[in-house]
């Protein structure tokens, strides 16, 4: 697999002679619509395991590998031709192999609405250990909402992967509820009615187990969140069931906000088969416009929560989607969500260049819509999914898991794929 940053003038057909595969498998492997220009910057997949170099002046055997990233012993390996290393030639074309050893293997995370088109859910399932079904809702007085998940359940078994239902305390207006939450958190009885209910839907539905993901509650209802998740996992873990929960980007013990303070990072740890971390949001719809996932920020939360949760028990998020920002940026106002392949095709449309955030490890553009606002788009893309996958690697964490998976983004599961063996879980 190699990654590879589209320069001026670099057209599909070109880079399929150039790297030996066929132009369609290029499109479709990048989801390409307008296959009459590309856009500079943009980053390509070329799935490929070897790639021609033309030497240049000045260059030796030792810079030529260097620059790609494999020893000299493998570049005269792949090339038997060469018969003193000293004396290459400009304009002498060396086959250099593109090393493709994995960095092991990873459980995948889904998170699904109900809606998933199927098409999208069949090509998506094999990549995925477990598929979240989003969601049911908690309501004061610990019923459930209903949701249609059957099918999603059906075709995530038939592929291997294990579904998941979601308990959110989410209104049905929509919006994360902390009166809702406290509701059910501060009442023993309605956390026992809560509870069998979630039975009856994990056995009638045939799930593989639960996973909470409560947000925005008070800070004085942490210690009852505790407690329901003791009650909670108690029982689940006995008849069988895996449980997860979903917890905000802390990056302290001590950090302040509705968001963070009720989420006890090492007593979920204790308790929660695995720990979904929701690493995303960082630029969000009603916020100002910057990367949805930052690395630095993103390394900032595992660095944390590795202190306090064992590596092999987290999945640590990753978006995918991207979003369209209307400046200069007024509060109150919204951005407007992008897929990953729709950020490129819109740069395209408006005839920008892509840039790359070397901190941020994320991909972005700026333009000017027809009324003459300014816009930045940030998205993610290859390499900002590579960075991700090699920081899962680097802090030994079990795996990762993506809001959402109600799109299909074909190079992600490409790098991952590359990168990581995928463990099913059934």
């Amino acid at each position: 697999m190699v990654i590879y940053r589209v320069r001026p003038g670099d057209s599909i057909y070109q880079l399929s002679r150039l790297y030996g595969i066929p132009a369609q498998k290029i499109i479709e492997d990048n989801q390409i619509r307008n296959t009459q220009q590309l856009v500079v910057g943009q980053a390509l997949v070329l799935m490929t395991d070897r790639v021609q170099h033309t030497v240049g002046s000045g260059q030796s055997l030792y810079s030529i590998a260097a620059l790609y990233g494999v020893s000299a012993d493998q570049l005269l390996e792949a090339n038997p031709q060469i018969t003193d290393p000293a004396l290459l030639q400009p304009g002498q074309v060396l086959t250099i192999p593109v090393t493709s050893q994995k960095l092991g293997s990873m459980l995948v995370n889904g998170y699904v609405f109900p809606s998933v088109n199927q098409g999208t859910l069949e090509r998506t399932l094999p990549f995925l250990s477990f598929v979240s079904i989003f969601s049911y809702m908690a309501k004061p007085d610990g019923s459930l909402s209903s949701i249609e998940d059957e099918p999603v359940i059906t075709a995530a078994r038939a592929k291997g992967t294990a579904p998941f239902m979601v308990v959110t305390n989410m209104r049905a207006e929509g919006g994360f509820s902390s009166e809702n939450a406290n509701a059910i958190l501060s009442s023993p009885e309605i956390q026992d009615v809560l509870l069998n209910n979630i039975i009856t839907v994990l056995q009638e539905k045939n799930y593989y187990g639960l996973n909470l993901d409560f947000e925005y509650i008070y800070s004085h209802d942490r210690e009852n969140y505790n407690s329901f998740l003791r009650k909670v996992t108690a029982k689940l873990r006995q008849m069988g069931y895996s449980v997860s929960t979903s917890l905000a980007p802390k990056n302290s013990a001590q950090q302040t906000g509705l968001l963070y303070e009720a989420h006890d990072y090492p007593v979920h740890s204790g308790l929660a088969d695995y720990i979904i971390l929701m690493t995303y949001e960082w630029g969000y719809t009603y916020g100002p416009a910057r990367p949805v996932a930052p690395l630095n920020l993103v390394e900032a939360v595992i660095r944390y929560a590795v202190s306090v949760i064992p590596p092999e028990k987290i999945l640590m998020g990753i978006p995918n989607y991207g979003y369209d920002w209307t400046l200069p940026f007024v509060r109150g106002t919204a951005a407007h969500p992008l897929t990953n392949p729709g950020a490129v095709e819109l740069a395209s449309e408006v005839g920008a260049r892509i840039l790359f955030d070397e901190e941020a490890q994320s991909p972005h553009f700026s333009y000017y819509s027809y009324n003459g606002k300014k816009h930045a788009v940030w998205f993610e893309d290859a390499r900002s999914i590579r960075a991700k996958l090699e920081l899962v690697h680097r802090y030994g964490l079990a795996g990762v898991s993506y809001w959402t998976a109600n799109s299909y983004f074909s190079q992600n599961w490409l790098v991952l794929s590359s990168l990581f063996d995928i463990k099913k879980a059934l």
